[in-house]
């Protein structure tokens, strides 16, 4: 197990959640480099505290988001600006050339949109929404009401389709008519 230094338990564990975690740090700062270092940082965290872990407080998902969104959170209050441009995006191997520089595009255009909303509402949408988490996960990890969640979720979602709305046609999304 786990939480009694098993190391094999230890690298399946790090096998299946260390994708999971960095792709949530590269949603909420859309630094590659930087998520890379949170994913490493809230894995050594997790390593560090499986001795004392309680299967009945939390769920292992539940902490390490919480824990991902904490560091996140700090080094986005420390941040230097970054363009992004910069960043580089995941490309999907099974496209073509031409589907990828869409999918780099949209990806971009909602990176950017992303960075515009207010942190609690970047949070809450990236889990709900990308990371596919539930509501009550959500509110367990930002330490607030399943209520709150939802409210937070609308209106990025909101602000997100307000800030992408002009830019339908350039991102490739038209109306067959």
């Amino acid at each position: 197990m786990y939480a009694n230094g098993d190391r094999d338990a230890a690298r399946v564990l790090t096998l299946r959640l260390t994708p999971r975690v960095f792709n949530h740090a590269l949603r909420l700062l859309g630094d590659r480099a930087e998520a890379e270092d949170v994913a490493q940082e809230a894995m050594l965290r997790l390593w560090r505290i499986a001795p004392d872990w309680q299967q009945d407080q939390a769920k292992v998902t539940t902490w390490l988001y919480r824990v991902v969104a904490n560091l996140c959170t700090d080094r986005l209050r420390k941040a230097r600006p970054v363009a992004l441009d910069a960043v580089e995006e995941p490309v999907d191997e099974a496209s073509g050339p031409v589907e990828k520089m869409q999918d780099r595009i949209r990806a971009q255009a909602l990176q950017r949109a992303l960075s515009d909303l207010p942190e609690r509402q970047r949070q809450v949408v990236v889990l709900r929404n990308i990371e596919g988490l539930s509501n009550p996960e959500i509110a367990e990890i930002m330490e607030i009401s399943v209520e709150a969640v939802e409210s937070l979720n609308a209106r990025g979602r909101r602000r997100l389709a307000a800030s992408l709305s002009d830019k339908r046609e350039e991102l490739g999304y038209v109306d067959a008519h």
